[in-house]
Parts: structure tokens; sequence; C-alpha cells
């Protein structure tokens, strides 16, 4: 639920395996990019369209694959294309807020575009269904595979 600051700023509550994080209430990205853009502010540098193109590219991939398997319910499935095709067209770019330069092999970095896709495929469904990031928009991937292919 949002909530709103002194500067009215708004925010929201979020919840995940590491606790509670305030997130802008505007964002579709969740509590594993807020942590990443609060403790990594290095360079101010930010992904370049391309790459975040080619996220959107991978993670579309792979839910038509995973689709094709039986292992990605088709309605859900469809959703997180719609959603990736959006981030291939350069619609969701304002959502891709960490810097370049990170700790990890892009753990926050492909877990910010399993975020913005996940939140955009659940507004795309429209009924209240809820994408989840991991387990559904990441399905059968890996940072280690994703981040060096894109």
């Amino acid at each position: 639920m949002p909530e709103s600051t002194a500067a009215g700023s708004q925010f929201r509550t979020e919840r995940d395996s590491l606790g509670e994080m305030r997130v802008p209430a505007d964002a579709l990205y969740g509590p594993q990019t807020q942590r990443a853009v609060e403790n990594f502010p290095i360079s101010n540098l930010r992904f370049p369209r391309r790459f975040i193109a080619a996220m959107g590219i991978i993670k579309r991939a792979a839910a038509e694959a995973n689709m094709e398997l039986d292992q990605l319910d088709e309605r859900i499935g469809r959703a997180i294309v719609a959603a990736a095709d959006e981030v291939i067209e350069g619609k969701l770019d304002g959502q891709f807020v960490l810097d370049i330069f990170q700790t990890g092999s892009g753990t926050s970095t492909n877990m910010n575009a399993n975020e913005v896709i996940a939140s955009r495929a659940s507004q795309i469904l429209g009924d209240g269904a809820k994408v989840h990031p991991n387990d559904q928009v990441n399905m059968g991937q890996s940072s280690n595979d994703v981040i060096p292919t894109a």
C-alpha cells in the first residue's frame, strides 16, 4: 500500500525473503532492485538501450520456450512476452535504474528485468493475478547465462 512522506513522495512497502523494502509507488521494479539502487550508487552510469533490449529478447525467448515445453502457463507466458516486447521497444527504459557497475554476476540487473517484466505482465493480465519475477519470468535461467548473453 502506498504511503506518503513529508515531501509528498509515494512509496509502497514490499516484502521478500530478505525482509521489507520501501519502493517508489510508481516503480515496476521491486525490492531486490531497490536494494541494489541503495547499496551500489557507484557511477550514475546506466546500461545502454541495446543491452536493455537484449534483456527483453532473452526474457521473451525464455517465456516462449517454457510455454512450448508446458512448464509455463500460456496465459501468464503471453503476458510475460507482451511485457518483454515493451522492454525490447524501449517503453520501460525508465524502470532500469541500476548502476552499470555492481557486484556479482549481474544478479541485480537480471532481477531488475525480472521484476519489471513481472509487474508489467501482472498489469497486462489485469485481474489481480501476480506474475512471479523469479519463478515465472526467470524460469530456467541464471544471471550467469542471461547477463553474458545480453
